[in-house]
């Protein structure tokens, strides 16, 4: 039997799976996306081109000579 996850973010934009018959970990939301590991694996491997946390982006776009 295939478990099914959730494909889950948290507010760094960080990516991970979550089984989906368990309550979500404080700080993550789902994305809408949900399937067997393989198909979340692949889904992230597809959204999450940019690995850096969100508050690293944004430090180094605002202060270009960081990057």
């Amino acid at each position: 039997m295939t478990k099914i996850l959730f494909v889950v973010r948290n507010d760094e934009e960080q990516y991970s799976i979550w089984a989906a018959d368990r309550p979500l970990p404080a700080g993550w939301t789902g994305t809408g996306f949900s399937g067997s590991r393989e198909d979340c694996l692949a889904h992230i491997d597809e959204v999450w081109t940019d690995l850096r946390p969100r508050s690293l982006r944004e430090a180094m776009a605002s202060d270009p000579a960081a990057a």
